[in-house]
């Protein structure tokens, strides 16, 4: 899972980077609101920490962007101001949780968990005949078990879920191979194609659609991209 820290405190930052690396989870830092905006714009985030106010303005519009963006996304806003209003107003704006400064590095980390696991407590998801195990990593269409392993599924999976997205080869990339930057477009190419043969072909249905000039959308059932 990738998490994105939106904050100042270099120190903390760090201790906190720490910790969740060690969890297994991938981390970006960024100090300022609009690198945090363009981390956004070219990658898929599970959760997003952000400090309540930031030398470039206040977290509540990125907040509300990123909740109509990609509502499954968890945010947490941390915050050294002492004023309920302060939780309130970012509570309204969509942020998930409020905690205040100084914290305990231990508790945030439980806090942070305890969204995830809120927003990924469904690990089988259906879709009309379709159904996918995300936890065994197993793909069915209807009684038939689909061999698809390796990236053609991890990128099968992330599709779906962000199915009512178009997504990017560029946010593909960066959300699924470590060094992105060492990657070229054309592996994204090669495992949709692998999902069309295995998936698609077989049974007669789309699930991957190709969006001109923009990337891919998870079209099954069949959906009307404008």
């Amino acid at each position: 899972m990738r998490i994105l820290i939106i904050d100042n405190d270099t120190s903390s930052n760090k201790i906190l980077n720490e910790a969740l690396n060690k969890k297994g989870y991938q981390c970006d830092i960024v100090e300022r609101l609009r690198d945090g905006q363009y981390y956004l714009d070219i990658r898929h985030y599970n959760l997003v920490l952000v400090s309540e106010t930031l030398v470039d303005g206040e977290s509540s519009d990125l907040i509300k962007e990123i909740k109509t963006d990609t509502p499954k996304t968890a945010v947490i806003v941390i915050s050294d101001k002492q004023d309920n209003k302060n939780e309130i107003e970012a509570l309204l704006a969509g942020a998930d949780d409020y905690i205040r400064k100084p914290f305990d590095i231990d508790v945030l980390i439980a806090r942070i968990e305890a969204r995830l696991r809120f927003f990924n407590f469904n690990k089988t998801i259906k879709i009309d005949d379709l159904t996918i195990n995300t936890d065994e990593r197993r793909i069915f269409y209807k009684d038939n078990e689909i061999n698809v392993n390796g990236k053609p599924y991890e990128v099968f999976a992330y599709l779906v879920q962000y199915r009512d997205q178009i997504v990017t080869k560029e946010q593909i990339l960066h959300a699924l191979w470590v060094d992105p930057e060492l990657v070229t477009p054309q592996v994204i190419e090669v495992a949709i194609n692998q999902i069309r043969q295995r998936i698609d072909k077989p049974f007669g249905i789309t699930t991957i659609e190709t969006v001109n000039r923009r990337g891919y959308r998870f079209s099954y059932p069949k959906t009307i991209i404008e």
